[in-house]
């Protein structure tokens, strides 16, 4: 049996940003700017996804927002994010991000303009695999400039609506 703690993932974000800025660079010499940032937007999407239904087949349930709350230890390991919780239900999840190492990583590696592909844009396609009816809405993040994310889950019934706000 292994002893080996996981990798915390803000160094997992680190060392996949440092080999998806080089795709990135190819592309773009290869097919055009537009092309590389669509190529990585996909590939992380599809990570996302993969790592949601991944979690989702270790927990052994299909998950509620209960278990995404305890899920989130891992992303804020080594104090890579500062949140302020205000809801924290099964089925109600709201808290802001007021520090993001995720952005300060991405900016002092020259990555801020593809930080949120490469971070952002996995928050909410994560759901799809983890729970596809989680319903994610986001207004704003630091990685964009803002002061704060405002992440807000809602758990919809399969087959009916998100309740309002969602």
């Amino acid at each position: 049996m292994s002893t080996q703690q996981p990798m915390p993932i803000l160094e997992r974000r680190r060392i996949e940003a440092d080999i998806l800025r080089c795709v990135h660079d190819v592309l773009a010499a290869s097919h055009g700017a537009e092309v590389a940032r669509d190529t990585i937007r996909d590939a992380v999407t599809r990570s996302a996804v993969d790592q949601g239904a991944s979690f989702r087949a270790a927990l052994g349930h299909m998950p509620d927002l209960a278990d995404f709350a305890e899920a989130l230890r891992l992303w804020t390991a080594e104090d890579a994010l500062e949140l302020t919780v205000h809801v924290a239900r099964a089925d109600i999840l709201e808290f802001d991000v007021t520090r993001c190492r995720y952005a300060e990583m991405y900016r002092a590696m020259g990555l801020g303009e593809l930080g949120p592909l490469l971070s952002c844009n996995r928050d909410g396609q994560f759901c799809a695999g983890y729970n596809p009816d989680i319903v994610f809405t986001r207004t704003q993040t630091i990685m964009e400039g803002a002061s704060h994310c405002d992440f807000r889950y809602r758990l919809a019934s399969p087959g009916r609506e998100a309740p309002a706000g969602g």
